[in-house]
């Protein structure tokens, strides 16, 4: 019996190191879920909704490097698979899209359920392919697959059902997956970058998510250098464990000496960063160089003074023994004062936590992070849950903390926690969830968590209302309006659908409550944490126009008679500025 198209499919996907494949079958995916079935290399994991199934494979194709597949059928299945989509293109993790399309003989006829994933898919995918012929199957597939592994980002097939299930013409089916390109600057801009290196009096550096894979050569320059070294939010989990220099994150979720340290040092190395908030960047004042392998993060956050393209491992590797060892530390020591005091002010509701309720959420956060392992992986929906992540759960060496950070998409915790313990069976999979976030997307596939018996431990923080749009509203001056509403008991709910429920509305309780949570191997948990919805978390340096928004704000809410609501939150955040 001749190969059909969709086993060609699935044969080239196994041998690129495909292990699963989520999303929701239909009719025009038939034929090739079928191809699946027969295949039986890879794990098909329905899900109760496409955009789930997304999450879940971009964080377990981020943390892997293995591209993983998602599939949608035609039309609105196809549309869910929009936003995870998005999600890996910003994170840069490998995926492949199988999308199901209309037969291939009523294309462009607005049949039912027709799209064109050419212009639907054009700002998520890096390479999208309607595959309406046999003979393009090797071509478009190879190139798919390659595009999503060397680029780390998402790639679309669209695939007609009689396409998929017609014979497969007699070609090889091997490809070759070429190792990483090692990339450094020119020698002419090299030695550029080391004369500004050895002439700046102090130096300061800030770094994200391109440190992945050179972030001891990173620590060991900052060392040399005398160096503080600040991180955004992509590159905590790189940069802030085992660091002596370390100086945390700047921005509106920002905290420690960062800030200060890039904008007083003479020169500022920002390595594998496209960090987005141009405001807390330096100006004029201090000169810049930025190092990234993507020539299109090159400048276009700040001016600079010198752009090079390069990975961070072999350019940082090549610095290190032709730059000179700076032997003034006042600088850094005053930068590392600074975050110390900082951290200090963080500890305020931690150390109190016990005795204060509603419950803090940087008490809730911190007790997790103590009692988590080693190895744990932490995953935080958009919003104040990524406050607590950046500020309250300590990285480690093995240790992995990952959400929607250059994306912002809503829910993303709860599915993406559920890839990873697919993929790293045994380890603790923790997603700090937003109420909103949870209702959203996460409570329709704990079913489909049940149903595996996955130990994801997903920690809700239930405050009743999107609490970091009400905080936005806040800082830009305007009465808080349209976030609040009403949630179940989550853990009823979780225990009603099969899961373990556990809530807590007691600080003393906390620790209790986590650490039964942590230990539970059985399948999944629900924590519904009852947290103070007037907890406000300041930046390490707040822009003027936030401290004049959230003056406006609090003057207009007591003219609109919410005078005790302003006295409650002042009451309740005292110690954090």
């Amino acid at each position: 019996m001749s190969k059909k198209v969709a086993d060609v499919l699935w044969e080239m996907l196994a041998k690129a190191g495909v292990k699963r494949c989520y999303g929701i079958v239909g009719d025009a995916l038939n034929p090739v879920v079928d191809a699946l079935r027969r295949n039986g290399a890879i794990e098909l994991v329905p899900v109760r909704n496409e955009e789930y199934g997304v999450f879940a494979a971009v964080a377990e194709a981020y943390f892997t490097g293995n591209p993983v597949v998602v599939c949608g059928t035609a039309g609105p299945g196809v549309v869910h698979l929009f936003n995870g989509l998005m999600d890996a293109r910003k994170e840069g993790a490998p995926i492949i899209a199988i999308a199901g399309d209309v037969e291939s003989s009523i294309i462009d006829t607005s049949a039912l359920e027709e799209l064109n994933p050419y212009k639907f898919f054009e700002a998520a995918s890096l390479y999208t392919a309607r595959l309406v012929n046999p003979e393009q199957a090797r071509a478009v597939i190879s190139t798919a697959i390659l595009t999503a592994v060397v680029e780390k980002g998402p790639t679309v097939l669209a695939i007609p059902g009689d396409v998929a299930s017609a014979d497969a013409p007699d070609q090889p089916t091997d490809f070759t997956i070429a190792a990483p390109a090692v990339v450094r600057p020119s020698d002419t801009d090299f030695e550029k970058l080391v004369r500004m290196i050895d002439e700046a009096k102090t130096v300061a550096i800030f770094g994200g998510d391109g440190c992945r894979e050179g972030r001891d050569e990173v620590v060991e320059l900052a060392c040399k250098l005398k160096a503080p070294v600040g991180y955004a939010f992509r590159g905590k989990q790189w940069l802030e464990h085992d660091n002596p220099n370390a100086v945390g994150m700047t921005g509106l979720i920002g905290y420690g000496g960062a800030y200060n340290a890039i904008h007083e040092a003479d020169l500022l190395l920002m390595l594998g960063t496209d960090f987005p908030f141009s405001e807390f960047l330096p100006g004029a004042s201090v000169k810049k160089v930025q190092i990234d392998k993507n020539p299109k993060h090159i400048g276009r956050r700040t001016a600079l003074n010198l752009g090079l393209v390069g990975d961070i491992k072999s350019t940082v590797s090549a610095l290190l023994p032709a730059v000179k060892e700076k032997t003034d530390g006042e600088f850094l020591a005053r930068q590392l004062a600074h975050t110390e005091s900082f951290h200090q002010l963080l500890q305020h509701y931690v150390k109190k936590g016990p005795t204060i309720k509603p419950i803090r959420p940087e008490f809730l956060a911190a007790t997790l992070s103590e009692l988590a392992a080693d190895d744990a992986m932490f995953f935080a929906d958009t919003g104040t849950a990524c406050i607590w992540l950046a500020r309250h759960i300590y990285g480690g060496k093995n240790r992995r903390l990952f959400g929607s950070f250059s994306w912002a998409s809503m829910a993303n915790a709860a599915p993406n926690a559920f890839g990873c313990a697919l993929a790293y069976p045994g380890r603790q999979c923790i997603a700090l969830c937003g109420d909103g976030g949870f209702t959203m997307l996460g409570m329709g596939d704990l079913l489909t968590q049940i149903e595996r018996r996955t130990p994801v431990v997903q920690v809700i923080l239930n405050n009743e209302k999107f609490d970091f749009v009400h905080i936005e509203q806040q800082e830009a001056g305007f009465v808080p309006f349209g976030v609040e509403f009403k949630n179940p008991n989550f853990a009823k709910v979780a225990e009603a659908m099969g899961a373990k429920g556990i809530r807590i509305e007691e600080p003393e309780d906390v620790r209790k409550g986590l650490a039964e949570a942590l230990a539970y191997k059985d399948g999944p948990v629900v924590v519904d944490a009852v947290v103070d919805p007037m907890a406000l978390a300041m930046p390490s340096h707040s822009p003027l126009h936030t401290v004049k928004g959230f003056t406006l704000s609090f003057a207009k809410q007591v003219l609109s008679g919410r005078l005790d609501t302003v006295i409650k939150e002042i009451e309740r955040n005292v110690g954090i500025v």
